[in-house]
């Protein structure tokens, strides 16, 4: 899973960096692909639950699991979540990142960074013996604060055999609550954030979730291995 998730963090971080208006999301799975082929790692999302592609390509109010297409066109101020699955030798990983194309408005990397910054503090909380409340309570203290929707109907869950395994680890709860977690254990967290409320609804093409309000959305996620003492984050380089 440290393989995996090193390849999964490179290819994220190769698409992000070359993501730029004109491009389409086609383009973006293109590349994750042929970025993941010279690492040698195989795609976790292509043909599961028959999805299929490589990458969930997200686009401003659409939340998770949008369809990369040749049609959807970036535009400079687009938020873009990009979701990815690496599987080597028979273990997988998923992580997710957002960011903004071109010129950033400051309300809106706002929402970035502090999706983000909640993603790390349930991570903080992560070691042997805590609980799933523990966990969700730190991400929605930190959403929160910032006055953002946070998406109930998604979760983040367990990861490794496969890529959803128990338990789920949603983004708001009560500390003190839930199961206890493991040393040896590895969780995807996942807040997904809004600039609205927290209802959501699926497109016709039976993937794409987005907000219910169209507002604006961002989405973070990391594959982490739980210790006795900690945590380790496995998506990352």
């Amino acid at each position: 899973m440290r393989v995996a998730g090193k390849m999964l963090a490179t290819v994220l971080q190769h698409v992000k960096n070359r993501a730029v208006k004109g491009m389409s999301t086609q383009d973006l799975a293109d590349r994750a692909a042929a970025e993941l082929k010279t690492l040698g790692g195989a795609p976790s999302f292509l043909g599961y639950q028959g999805f299929p592609d490589v990458l969930c390509v997200s686009v401003n109010d659409e939340v998770v699991h949008g369809i990369p297409s040749k049609l959807n066109i970036l535009e400079d101020g687009d938020i873009v979540s990009i979701d990815f699955g690496v599987t080597w030798k028979g273990m997988v990983t998923d992580a997710a990142l957002s960011f903004i194309v071109g010129p950033a408005d400051p309300k809106l990397q706002k929402l970035l960074n502090t999706t983000e910054r909640s993603l790390m503090a349930g991570i903080d909380k992560l070691k042997a013996g805590v609980r799933i409340g523990d966990v969700a309570a730190a991400i929605q203290k930190v959403l929160d604060e910032g006055g953002y929707g946070i998406v109930r109907d998604l979760v983040g869950h367990g990861v490794g055999h496969m890529l959803h395994e128990d338990p789920n680890i949603p983004n708001y709860g009560h500390a003190g609550s839930g199961d206890v977690l493991k040393a040896g254990m590895t969780i995807a967290i996942e807040p997904m954030a809004t600039l609205g409320g927290h209802h959501v609804t699926q497109d016709s093409d039976g993937w794409t979730i987005r907000t219910a309000d169209h507002s604006l959305a961002a989405h973070f996620e990391h594959t982490i291995l739980i210790t006795e003492k900690g945590s380790e984050i496995l998506t990352q380089i």
